[in-house]
């Protein structure tokens, strides 16, 4: 396993690494696969639940903490969103009654994003769904061995970017993940 960290810098003139003909084709695998995988749960959700991935993106990440409220940086930076992107996608689900939003108590100039009624039981209704899609298309179709790497695998990416900066959805991924390998 490869680990380094090294770059060369094709300004500087330095000869790039490509990637070997075995490295080609795991990225170009991984490439395909995600892009094929990503529309075929985007159209079963919209299918079965009307739903778009970033709707059941704010919905499921607003649902995780117990009182289904989260500030509306925080929530954009957990869904590695810009706060303008969000803003624009609240206001759509808002006015479909998914979710509210109100002034930030502590910050008069932040907002609070919270789950209604309404969407909770969207998000209710549509999750079986959507795990019976992921299990169908992706999970059911790899052995525990191939599950446990791809745990690692993305351990292994997601630590790196953290390391250099990027926002990262979830620390306790990489902790639970690192604490089993």
């Amino acid at each position: 396993m490869s680990t380094s960290s090294a770059r060369s810098d094709p300004a500087d003139g330095a000869a790039p690494r490509w990637l070997t003909e075995r490295e080609q084709r795991a990225w170009m695998g991984y490439r395909q696969m995600r892009t094929l995988l990503d529309l075929q749960l985007a159209r079963d959700l919209n299918r079965d639940s009307g739903l778009s991935e970033p709707d059941y993106d704010v919905l499921s990440t607003l649902s995780e903490v117990a009182d289904s409220r989260w500030r509306a940086r925080d929530l954009a930076q957990r869904l590695s969103w810009s706060t303008s992107r969000l803003t624009h996608h609240v206001n759509r689900m808002q006015a479909r009654g998914l979710v509210g939003r109100e002034a930030c108590p502590d910050d008069g100039r932040g907002a609070v994003i919270f789950l209604t009624a309404r969407g909770w039981d969207t998000l209710r209704e549509a999750a079986p769904w959507h795990v019976r899609s992921v299990r169908e298309h992706f999970i059911d179709l790899l052995t525990e061995e191939q599950i446990d790497a791809l745990a690692a695998i993305g351990a292994t990416v997601i630590g790196h970017l953290a390391e250099a900066g990027h926002p990262v959805r979830s620390a306790e991924l990489i902790d639970s993940v690192s604490a089993e390998t």
